[in-house]
């Protein structure tokens, strides 16, 4: 028998012109979404990449993602897929964006803690030539008797092999009634009662008093809620006492000791003052750079006039 096929070529012809369109989508969907997938992989290897730099002492210090994995959805058939790759494809070049901007913000956060590092460690040097060698004693503030002790003999003939410390002189019988005339609070704590003690010898010009009695309170209270203030006092009991080294000293464990402390940016500024009267102009102009990049708010409010007197005294590069 033989077989008609004039009337199946169009509809042969028909069919192969039908496949050829619905089988390139296909490839092309699998091709790009290969190519999303790259993208991707090589997007997470860069966030891996720079939590390490974030967070370089080890696991679990690591930013959570934000983009997490979301429901599969099923494409309806006959559904063109391309505006969900595009979509993908959109949100790849949002995360690169992202990624760009994250790196430059982590490179110019390290900059600036490089730069943070190198003023503190120029600080922190800042007291090691200091003219005057603190010798502070937690010595309590006791009354002198009324009666005048007999004066002890002074060997003839000193043994020179022997250093013996100079004993202090004996106060006056006037200065000795105008401390005890100063009244130590009671209120019921402790601390601030030696601190405010501190403060009144401190107020009525009595340095060497006052430097005794906050260095006691900064040995018996080094967790009290005033430990800034009285730290900084009794670098200003020094410093008002003409021994601006040994105040300088003072003034930098006070800003190294709590940097948030309620009183470190006076000690930063007095320790600049220091430096000042030392004749030593880097080191000066060291912790004024160093105040103005802790405490700008500080600066420009209420230790405004302080700063501008104390950085006009000194000619910084």
């Amino acid at each position: 028998m033989t077989l008609n096929l004039r009337g199946a070529l169009p509809l042969t012809a028909l069919l192969l012109g039908m496949a050829t369109p619905i089988a390139t989508p296909v490839f092309a969907q699998t091709t790009t979404q290969a190519d999303a997938e790259v993208r991707l992989r090589r997007i997470e290897a860069e966030v891996r990449a720079i939590q390490r730099k974030v967070f370089p002492e080890g696991a679990g210090k690591t930013f959570v993602p934000e983009i997490t994995a979301g429901q599969t959805v099923t494409t309806p058939t006959g559904t063109p897929a391309a505006s969900a790759v595009t979509d993908i494809l959109a949100r790849i070049d949002a995360m690169e964006a992202q990624m760009t901007r994250l790196t430059a913000q982590v490179e110019e956060s390290q900059n600036r803690t490089a730069k943070l590092e190198e003023r503190l460690a120029r600080l922190e040097a800042a007291a090691a030539p200091a003219t005057e060698t603190p010798s502070v004693a937690p010595v309590t503030v006791a009354p002198v008797a009324t009666t005048p002790k007999p004066a002890t003999a002074v060997p003839s003939t000193p043994n020179p092999t022997v250093t013996t410390p100079a004993k202090p002189a004996t106060p006056a019988a006037s200065r000795v009634a105008a401390v005890q005339a100063i009244e130590k609070p009671a209120t019921g704590d402790a601390g601030l009662d030696e601190y405010n003690y501190g403060f009144r010898l401190w107020e009525a010009k009595f340095y060497p008093e006052a430097q005794q009695q906050l260095q006691i309170y900064v040995d018996r209270y080094p967790k009290h809620s005033m430990i800034s203030y009285g730290r900084n006092l009794l670098g200003r009991a020094w410093m008002d006492d003409g021994k601006p080294g040994t105040a300088a000293q003072f003034f930098l464990q006070n800003y190294l000791a709590d940097k948030k402390g309620a009183r470190a940016p006076d000690s930063l500024l007095m320790l600049g003052t220091a430096m000042v009267k030392l004749k030593d102009t880097e080191k000066a102009c060291g912790a004024f750079a160093e105040m103005a990049a802790s405490y700008p708010t500080e600066i420009a409010g209420r230790l405004k006039s302080q700063y501008d007197a104390a950085r006009a005294s000194v000619k910084c590069k």
